[in-house]
């Protein structure tokens, strides 16, 4: 059902400094920042011949990248997107076998212009999943 890692998202609590930190100290190539209000996030892509590393910063107070700051004010690792062929076969086949999908089910359009869903962590070793539709 999973297809190739889309991208490895990274909360970072500084996004100037993260984007000179992987611009400038490691030379990557950075997307433009991304403001993603329905998500709760500005996002910044960096790109690598295999995959993008997303760079969350939140987007107000209420962003649920805030709250994963307040725990870990360092940043850290928030998520791993995989690519799907078909979302909505791939959530039903996930809820049939007791997968948890966040919030109400329903897919919403994410930084790539595509659907998008989460899975709840503790059904998958405590890592948030993010399938991405392609």
């Amino acid at each position: 059902m999973i297809g190739r890692v889309n991208h490895i998202a990274i909360a970072v609590p500084d996004l100037d400094a993260a984007e000179k930190s992987y611009g400038e100290t490691l030379g990557a190539q950075l997307s433009s920042r991304q403001a993603l209000p329905e998500h709760g996030v500005t996002v910044v892509f960096v790109k690598l011949p295999n995959t993008k590393v997303e760079l969350l910063h939140p987007l107000g107070a209420e962003s649920p990248i805030q709250s994963f700051l307040d725990k870990n004010p360092s940043g850290g690792m928030h998520h791993i997107c995989y690519e799907v062929d078909d979302i909505l076969a791939a959530r039903d086949k996930l809820l049939a076998g007791g997968a948890r999908v966040l919030g109400d089910g329903a897919p919403k359009i994410g930084a790539h212009g595509k659907p998008v869903l989460f899975l709840h962590p503790k059904d998958f070793f405590g890592t948030l999943i993010e399938l991405e539709q392609v």
